[in-house]
């Protein structure tokens, strides 16, 4: 293989790739990328058995070929490479690869691309397509409540799937941790009817986050019960699913909450975050207090003291006094793209369904904290 590439261009697609790729491995080979000289030009490719990323770049293909080198130390070189370098790349033998840019000479070493494992075999029974921007509206505002918490591996994801909403079709994201849930719509595109409800892993929403930087383009998305790959004009990405039985979220969201809030966004996150500055790591738990059109926030902690702040709200229920986690707020009040936030309360132990207005296609809930 011999191949030639613009030093930005390797390097905008070696950080694409080279982050699947764990630093630690058992298999030697699990920590190479692959690179395949083609006619369609330079194809890099990474594995960690459960999530595959293929790009292809520009690239003078002199001699076509395949090989596989370290990715961390491939991506470290063409990093520290200058603006504007040409860099060859050049198997010598059976077990090297020379990069040459301008003065500077590397020799690495490569292990069969033979060895190379494929997880992307196997039919995608479901296809559609989406607006980038779209898709990654739905990851990015459902992704904050994806669960850490390995024990419940099957909330270690959002949950994709369509449903029926009043007689139309959506296409559906759900992120829960047990203490918040994130829940946001969009119409379903053609092809995405009667697909699985599908959980894709918390890595894999990280990657497709990432590709999905410029939100311009179409992505093509293809499910199978088992794996789902996400496509765009230079990356195509597939990850194995979770393989689990996400819970009945319907069941979380309240439907009588009848005391209902509307605050100035901005001001409430900003209340919040000040106010919760004298409260503990541990417990970060933020006191909302309501009554005739306005709130009171207020936090004590033994250790350094108590913060009250009061703002201005549209509220005329019967006064309530109710508990959060600050972070937990200030998360669900940064996913919200209108001025307002509406709280729909209940009662001091009931969940709150938070939106930025009523019938959004973006819904939050969030559990209560003792105070």
């Amino acid at each position: 293989m011999k191949v030639t590439v613009e030093r930005s261009t390797l390097l905008k697609s070696l950080g694409h790739v080279h982050r699947v790729v764990e630093r630690r491995n058992t298999i030697p080979i699990l920590s190479n990328l692959l690179l395949s000289g083609t006619d369609s030009g330079l194809k890099l490719k990474a594995t960690d058995l459960d999530i595959e990323v293929v790009e292809t770049v520009a690239a003078d293909v002199a001699e076509p070929g395949a090989t596989t080198v370290p990715a961390h130390t491939l991506y470290d070189i063409v990093r520290k490479l200058p603006d504007g370098a040409q860099v060859s790349l050049e198997t010598t033998g059976e077990t090297g690869l020379v990069l040459r840019s301008g003065r500077s000479r590397f020799q690495l070493q490569t292990l069969p691309e033979s060895d190379f494992p494929d997880i992307t075999a196997g039919e995608m029974a479901h296809s559609f397509k989406l607006p980038a921007g779209e898709f990654k509206r739905l990851i990015d505002k459902t992704q904050f409540a994806i669960s850490t918490e390995e024990t419940r591996y099957y909330l270690n994801g959002i949950y994709l799937h369509t449903i029926d909403v009043e007689g139309r079709p959506v296409l559906r994201a759900v992120a829960t941790d047990g203490h918040r849930l994130a829940r946001v719509d969009t119409a379903a595109p053609v092809g995405s009817v009667g697909m699985p409800g599908v959980i894709v892993p918390r890595k894999a929403v990280s990657e497709i986050q990432k590709l999905l930087e410029d939100g311009e383009s179409e992505v093509t998305i293809e499910l199978s019960a088992t794996k789902i790959r996400v496509a765009t004009a230079d990356v195509v990405l597939t990850s194995k699913l979770i393989d689990g039985t996400f819970p009945d979220y319907q069941r979380v969201i309240p439907a009588g909450n009848d005391k209902r809030l509307t605050v100035d966004r901005g001001d409430f996150a900003a209340s919040v975050d000040r106010v919760s500055t004298i409260s503990s790591e541990r417990g970060r738990a933020v006191k909302l207090s309501m009554a005739d059109g306005r709130m009171t926030l207020s936090v004590t902690n033994p250790d350094s003291g108590s913060a009250t702040e009061e703002i201005e709200v549209d509220y005329d229920a019967s006064p309530l006094d109710i508990g959060f986690n600050a972070r937990y707020l200030m998360d669900i009040a940064a996913q919200l793209d209108g001025d307002t936030a509406l709280l729909k309360l209940a009662d001091p132990g009931s969940p709150t369904v938070i939106q930025d207005r009523e019938g959004a296609s973006a819904l939050y809930v969030l559990m209560p904290m003792r105070v």
